[in-house]
């Protein structure tokens, strides 16, 4: 016999009832917000390292001994006055007032400054009477540095070997100087990076480097090692490639960076306080919308563009705040390769004549696509990501390990050339300083490299396609400093030669690794940046709805054919 019912039984019921209609709630609501805080921009996660200064003052002795007058000059008594660290030792602060003419700066390094650098050798001459020697003599053979920038994060150099310069190294065929640069750093950023720690090790240098690893990758000769507590790298741009007079292989290279290993000394540097690891947070964007912004989602690259078939790479993360590269708004992130004017990236085209409006596609998708750089999609919103496209360029955080390590950005608009060309005239379209840095650029080169080092960054920023001639005429060249916002070039179509290219601004970004400087995605970046510059949040692209094709038949019935049963094989 079943039970009746009481008003407590009734109530029970409905608590109960309530209960899980309030979890399932929560439950959903969670979902949401998980959902939302997923698709925030964050900023990076950076580790911090702790320096063995110790250590490092055991190698300076060393050195310093070497040479019996510098040794009679240094003291390493320690001294229980300063407030940071009571055991600094007076030998840094010599040894940075030796340096520091040399290596302006030198001293606001906060982890111990290896170059090639003899200090020693240095001093003694000059208590000699040595006057005029080159700086060459005490650096190997290496010209003076083309840049030296410390500050709160670590330090970068750029040093020259000249053809001929230096003993036992072997005869090359690459005509210019090798650009051979070393950087140091107290923050090591966490990307995930499926190539971390890979390498060889270097059986010559194994007595001077016991962990030092050796590798190519992402278009540099690495030369990686912990020393101090402090991740070193020493890195040649390079191919992997058959050497020629205009293109440094990396076998060229090689013995070029481990003469530079084996000549580094400590050159200075100054204990700094304690730090602690710099943790992810959200970026704060406008609140309010802007009227006409929109983007595609980060990793959504034009369909089969990328290489061998891979997807994008969804990377959520603003590496930096940053000033947006181009002076002006309205600007547009997009393909130059896989839309209209583009070249497919040597892929192969369908039904493609040079003639203005002539259409053709590119044969690893459908889109349709025109012959005319002014197209209107071209200088359109949304914008879309194009860091993982199809590019002979080595890039570690694709799937494949192939990319084209930036993103491209179009300018405001086209202004057609006056001969009936359809292509856009350069050199009109402002490019600024994203931030406060020191650049980096050898005269005659495409790129320009826009270092930033300060207490919670250690990052590079890269712009190309700007014509060289204009940039060396303008003082664009290594260790020139700038201010967030100063112009520093204008948009244009340089590659390799003047309208070799589209009219837009190549902008990437790197960050500093054990590996040394890797190519991170910079599309959240430069989102969150042009959000700031127009004043208003952007919103994600909503592809309108197609349409469903049209029936052929009516639905099945008395008058329709069967076709139930066709194909069975009968």
């Amino acid at each position: 016999m079943a039970l009746a019912k009481t008003p407590d039984h009734d109530r029970a019921a409905s608590t109960t009832g309530w209960c899980r209609f309030l979890f399932a709630a929560i439950l959903s609501f969670g979902v949401i917000v998980s959902s939302v805080h997923a698709d925030e921009f964050r900023t990076p996660e950076i580790s911090v390292v702790r320096p063995d200064w110790p250590a490092a003052l055991s190698q300076l002795k060393t050195e310093i001994d070497s040479q019996p007058f510098a040794a009679d000059h240094f003291s390493f008594a320690k001294r229980r006055l300063h407030p940071i660290n009571p055991h600094r030792i007076d030998a840094l602060a010599q040894l940075n007032a030796v340096t520091s003419p040399v290596f302006p700066g030198i001293q606001f390094s906060p982890v111990p400054v290896l170059l090639p650098f003899d200090s020693a050798l240095y001093l003694t001459d000059r208590h000699n009477g040595a006057v005029g020697l080159l700086v060459s003599r005490y650096q190997a053979g290496f010209d003076a540095a083309a840049m030296f920038d410390a500050g709160p994060a670590g330090y970068d150099a750029v040093f020259m070997l000249p053809p001929g310069s230096g003993d036992g190294i072997p005869h090359r065929i690459y005509a210019k100087p090798v650009e051979v640069q070393i950087s140091a750093s107290l923050l090591i950023y966490d990307i995930k990076d499926p190539l971390a720690g890979k390498g060889e090790p270097v059986k010559a240098l194994a007595a001077q480097f016991p962990n030092l690893r050796r590798v190519i990758r992402e278009g540099y000769v690495r030369y990686a090692f912990t020393r101090f507590g402090v991740p070193y790298v020493v890195s040649i741009q390079c191919r992997d490639a058959r050497a020629r007079s205009r293109r440094l292989s990396c076998r060229e290279a090689a013995p070029v960076a481990e003469r530079f290993l084996k000549a580094l000394h400590v050159a200075g540097g100054t204990p700094r306080g304690s730090r602690y690891p710099i943790t992810s947070e959200v970026v704060e964007r406008p609140i309010a919308y802007s009227p006409d912004f929109t983007y595609r989602p980060p990793g959504e690259i034009i369909e089969n563009s990328g290489y061998r078939g891979q997807s994008g790479r969804r990377d959520m993360t603003a590496y930096a705040q940053i000033r947006f590269p181009i002076e002006k708004a309205p600007a547009f992130a997009n393909s130059q390769s896989f839309m209209n004017w583009g070249d497919c990236n040597l892929t192969g085209r369908v039904s493609f004549r040079p003639t203005k409006g002539d259409e053709y596609h590119c044969k690893r998708n459908d889109k349709p696509l025109v012959f005319d750089e002014s197209a209107k999609e071209n200088y359109s919103y949304p914008w879309q990501d194009n860091f993982c496209e199809t590019r002979d360029f080595e890039v570690g955080q694709c799937a494949n390990g192939m990319g084209h390590q930036g993103q491209d950005i179009r300018p405001s608009s086209c202004i057609l050339r006056n001969d009936g060309a359809d292509r856009c005239l350069p050199d009109i379209f402002p490019t600024v300083a994203v931030r406060d840095g020191v650049l980096i650029r050898t005269p005659t080169q495409q790129a320009v490299f826009l270092l930033v080092n300060t207490r919670n960054e250690h990052i590079r920023f890269r712009y190309i396609h700007m014509n060289p001639a204009r940039l060396d005429a303008d003082g664009v060249v290594h260790g020139r400093r700038v201010a967030e916002g100063e112009r520093i070039g204008v948009v244009s179509n340089f590659q390799e030669r003047p309208g070799g290219t589209t009219a837009h601004l190549h902008f990437d970004i790197q960050v500093f690794t054990r590996d040394g400087w890797l190519w991170v995605n910079p599309y959240v970046t430069l989102i969150s940046a042009y959000e700031r510059l127009i004043g208003g949040r952007g919103h994600d692209y909503i592809p309108p709805p197609r349409e469903a094709p049209a029936m052929a038949h009516a639905l099945p019935g008395a008058d329709s054919p069967d076709f139930s049963r066709e194909g069975d094989g009968r």
